[in-house]
C-alpha cells in the first residue's frame, strides 16, 4: 500500500553549497531537501510517523541510500508533489 512520487535525477553537491544550508533545526523538526533544486523545508518529526511520509522514506532510501551531504534528509520527488502531500498531513 502507498503511492510512489515523480522522482528526480541525482544531483552532487559541493561543499560551499552544503556549507550554506547549514542552519539550525528547532527541536522537534528536521530538515529535508526537496526537488531538483534541492529547496530546503523544516517539517515536524511528527510527520514521520505517517504512512504516506513513510513511502517517501523508502524512495529516498532507495535513491540516496544514508549518505545525504546537505545534512539533511534528500527527498527524491518533485517540489510540487512534496507540496501536495505536506499540505495533506497538515489537514490531518
Amino acid at each position: 500500500m502507498g503511492f510512489r512520487l515523480p522522482t528526480i535525477r541525482r544531483t552532487s553537491f559541493s561543499a560551499s553549497q552544503v556549507a550554506s544550508k547549514c542552519v539550525e533545526v528547532p527541536k522537534g523538526y528536521l530538515a529535508v531537501y526537496v526537488g531538483e533544486k534541492q529547496k530546503r523545508f523544516v517539517i515536524p518529526i511528527s510527520y514521520l510517523n505517517q504512512p504516506s511520509f513513510q513511502d517517501l522514506l523508502n524512495q529516498a532510501e532507495e535513491e540516496f541510500g544514508y549518505d545525504h551531504p546537505t545534512g539533511g534528509l534528500m527527498i527524491p520527488c518533485m517540489e510540487d508533489a512534496f507540496l501536495d502531500l505536506i499540505s495533506g498531513l497538515n489537514r490531518q
